[in-house]
């Protein structure tokens, strides 16, 4: 199955005002295992400079410049991807990860210290690690086994405004976005020694039965939608991806744009502007192709 999305990001802003340089990661990381057929950035006010660069964690990212003052910014994605079935499984693990705890070596273990640090902490969240039962267990059944724990504990919920949750007040609501049940996630992994990353990308359910199964039933219309997860480092097979919000690892209705160690660096569209109130609107619509 090939499907076309679209993406139409606008920014409405009260008067003209001048935008400093604005960071756009909506292009899919090199990291992608759904094949991208095409792929196209358009970009408005047309009096712009786009430079194309990678960021320190491998992330395209769009630089923009605008030489003039401007009362809207609009940021248009057309992408075609090729729906191939992915294997979620299909990956080989190095004799030492067969199970967990598991240990990097020294030069794996350097190279992911920012994806190891734990940066939340609170009674909550130190109740849920202790529920955790500490036996050893086959790498793969466990990092399953903590992804249903969260989508169990955590109900998904459309929330709009900015900024992700806290994991106690995720935890203690029982109640979070795809943002918040992953920065959980993330946190939970790096409590048990596994390196955990955040992802930022699309989530592209052309089929009704690939619907999220956490989402309030007034979203089942839509097909897609920017999503967040998160992927856990394991040797051999490496970055695995898992989605707390439905439950079940990655396949190839998730396309990553941006991966991190910590929510802010994953954000798909950042940029200083003059003082103005904005309005923003948002959409997203697929076609089969």
């Amino acid at each position: 199955m090939k499907v076309a999305l679209t993406h139409i990001t606008r920014y409405q802003y009260s008067q003209e005002a001048q935008l400093g340089p604005q960071l756009v990661k909506l292009r899919p990381a090199p990291h992608c295992r759904t094949p991208i057929l095409e792929y196209h950035l358009q970009i408005k006010p047309l009096d712009h400079l786009i430079n194309w660069q990678q960021d320190a964690f491998s992330n395209h990212i769009a630089r923009l410049v605008f030489p003039n003052k401007t009362n809207h910014l609009e940021i248009r994605v057309d992408l075609t991807a090729e729906l191939i079935p992915i294997n979620p499984f299909d990956f080989y693990l190095d004799s030492s990860a067969e199970h967990h705890p598991l240990t990097y070596d020294k030069n794996t273990h350097d190279g992911l210290l920012p994806y190891l640090k734990v940066t939340e902490s609170g009674p909550l969240f130190n109740q849920f690690i202790q529920k955790i039962p500490a036996e050893k267990r086959r790498t793969i059944e466990f990092i399953i086994f903590i992804n249903q724990l969260v989508f169990n504990q955590i109900a998904y919920l459309v929330r709009h405004e900015p900024g992700v949750q806290s994991v106690e007040e995720t935890l203690s609501k029982g109640l979070g976005s795809c943002r918040d049940s992953t920065w959980l996630l993330v946190q939970v992994f790096r409590q048990l020694g596994l390196a955990a990353r955040f992802v930022s990308g699309y989530l592209i359910e052309a089929r009704p039965e690939w619907h999220n199964m956490n989402s309030p039933s007034d979203t089942q219309e839509n097909i897609a939608e920017l999503h967040a997860w998160c992927e856990v480092f394991i040797p051999g097979a490496g970055w695995i991806g898992l989605d707390p919000t439905s439950g079940l690892l990655a396949t190839e209705g998730h396309i990553p744009l941006a991966c991190a160690p910590e929510p802010e660096s994953a954000m798909p569209i950042y940029g200083e502007l003059d003082w103005c109130e904005v309005q923003l609107t948002h959409q997203i619509s697929t076609r089969c192709v």
